[in-house]
């Protein structure tokens, strides 16, 4: 599984870049804050959702510390979507927040 970190994204979203995060967490944890731009699915629903995904884009999927979204990008990977884990999650983040 490929991975990044959450200052590499940040840098990214800095030099302007628009990349397709994916956050797995619950509404209520997506509610205290999230990477503006982000698209929200609850890893429980994201096999019910694959089908909003496009195969050819890239994805980094996001959590709270970097487990549920690496349970995510297993379960896309599987489906062969292009994806990477941000590692540390949001716990890691220390960019601007919804």
């Amino acid at each position: 599984m490929k991975e990044i970190t959450a200052k590499e994204v940040e840098q990214a979203i800095m030099q302007g870049e628009t990349p397709n995060l994916i956050d797995v967490r619950e509404v209520d944890e997506v509610a205290t804050g999230h990477i503006p731009g982000i698209i929200h699915i609850p890893l429980g629903l994201l096999e019910f959702r694959v089908q909003d995904l496009n195969k050819d884009e890239p994805y980094i999927i996001v959590c709270r510390s970097g487990a549920r979204s690496s349970r995510a990008a297993e379960i896309l990977e599987g489906k062969g979507f292009n994806v990477s884990n941000m590692v540390g999650g949001m716990l890691s983040w220390e960019g601007e927040v919804q």
